[in-house]
């Protein structure tokens, strides 16, 4: 169901919205009365990814961004703000999985770092500019993408593993330096969701991964941008530093 003037007059940037769960969202937010820039490092992917949100077009804004690239970052933000005069909310959807099936005894140092540099420092990147932009009003909300695999660990995915972990110690943090705001941070930890990023897993690990939650499937893209659309609306004004579960019963604590 679309609420659709929740976000009338709001301005949204979503990342890694060239696909997936990031395009869910960016839809969602503009079919909801809102506009939406949608970031993504894939100029192609972002193009595509426009043509399917054919109802709201002119709610649309595309922009190239490599979020591990400070300064890219922190001018996407201060050119919103400078055309829009406000940042309203800002997702974070963007992310690798790195290797799967891998222990850590053949897991090379270099896709480590990568893994963290994108899902880790780039949800640093976004959130300290985010805020930046957002202190100028006195208004916002932040949604880092987190996962149920930062909370317990999949075996075979060390760096996917430690960087949402690392996600969800920021959003803590964060949080509460700003509780004292209208600013909120919340990160979304989703088990397995029935994306193109979930496609590249190993099969034994994505089988694995779907064994594990309690209603013996993935979750969708639908039920993922329904829950993050409400965490970033105004309703949500008394949650800020949490970490909201979307695990199919997996996560029940």
């Amino acid at each position: 169901m679309d609420f659709p003037n929740r976000f009338k007059d709001q301005v949204a940037l979503v990342t890694g919205a060239g696909s997936g769960i990031g395009l869910g969202i960016s839809r969602r937010f503009a079919l909801e009365g809102g506009t939406v820039i949608m970031a993504d490092i894939d100029r192609a992917a972002l193009e595509t990814a426009r043509e399917t949100i054919a109802e709201a077009p002119d709610k649309l804004e595309l922009s190239v961004v490599d979020i591990t690239n400070e300064a890219d970052t922190r001018d996407l933000m201060g050119d919103t703000v400078a055309r829009h005069g406000k940042l309203d909310v800002v997702v974070n959807c963007a992310g690798i999985v790195g290797p799967s099936a891998t222990n850590i005894a053949e897991y090379e140092l270099s896709s480590f770092r990568e893994v963290l540099d994108v899902n880790l420092v780039g949800s640093f990147i976004v959130t300290k500019y985010a805020i930046n932009a957002m202190l100028q009003t006195g208004y916002g909300r932040i949604l880092l993408l987190a996962s149920i695999s930062g909370k317990e660990g999949n075996p075979g995915m060390a760096g996917y593993s430690t960087s949402k972990a690392g996600v969800i110690g920021l959003t803590k943090a964060i949080g509460k330096e700003y509780a004292h705001t209208k600013i909120t941070i919340n990160a979304l930890a989703p088990a397995m969701i029935s994306t193109p990023l979930a496609q590249s897993l190993d099969p034994d690990i994505l089988r694995f991964l779907t064994d594990k939650i309690p209603m013996s499937r993935l979750g969708t893209i639908d039920e993922v941008e329904a829950f993050a659309c409400w965490i970033v609306s105004p309703e949500a004004s008394f949650s800020t530093g949490a970490i909201f579960d979307l695990s199919g019963g997996r996560a029940t604590y």
